[in-house]
């Protein structure tokens, strides 16, 4: 039994059966579902091994919810540009951007609820207040692609260019410019080059 505030921990068998150590009961994905839309934390281990696999089940709940009809949540261009993401020099820093942004939209979930609710309820004539929400969600978005810009700025290893078009940095030593201009620098350059393309066609 899971102490009390500690995640309740999930075994998987290698039949694929999950058991809740904290009801002593076998359990589906389903009801793993019902456990995170109610805020229960819990942990996801190999029975046999001990390991953690709790990325994967929750990866595999997705996938399950996705193939139900009327459900999916995660439009195609979404899932095209989080492929392109897996290998790239930016890959380390979508997480960290797409967990902001889920707190951030968590946080503001109540007052879309209480405006979509607001606009639902009212007479026909009032059905366009739902716009006033889809702006607020749309505002949301730009701010974290915005967010995310600066963050790959962060990484961008050249400095910016100040009046007249000349670096606002002093000129690197000679064996410093050497290795400025190696190749592996020039490839993160074009990599962050096109990430920057694409936020600004998704702006």
């Amino acid at each position: 039994m899971a102490a009390k505030d500690e995640p309740v921990v999930i075994k998987k068998y290698a039949n694929r059966r999950l058991y809740n150590t904290g009801t002593s009961t076998y359990v589906t994905l389903d009801d793993l579902a019902e456990m995170v839309k109610k805020g229960e934390d819990f942990n996801v281990q190999d029975a046999k091994t001990g390991e953690d696999i709790t990325h994967s089940v929750l990866t595999q709940i997705i996938f399950e919810l996705e193939n139900k009809d009327g459900q999916n949540m995660l439009p195609i261009p979404f899932l095209r540009q989080l492929i392109a993401f897996y290998g790239d020099q930016m890959q380390m820093v979508v997480p960290s951007f797409l967990e902001q942004s889920m707190i951030a939209f968590s946080k503001e979930q109540e007052r879309f609820r209480e405006q979509m609710k607001s606009a639902m309820g009212a007479s026909p004539m009032d059905v366009m207040k739902l716009t006033t929400p889809m702006k607020a969600i749309e505002e949301q978005a730009r701010r974290n692609i915005e967010m995310f810009q600066n963050a790959m700025r962060m990484f961008t290893p050249f400095p910016a260019a100040g009046p007249g078009g000349q670096s606002a940095q002093p000129s690197p030593e000679p064996a410093e410019k050497d290795a400025a201009d190696g190749g592996d620098l020039r490839d993160l350059k074009e990599q962050i080059a096109a990430m920057q393309r694409k936020l600004d066609r998704l702006s």
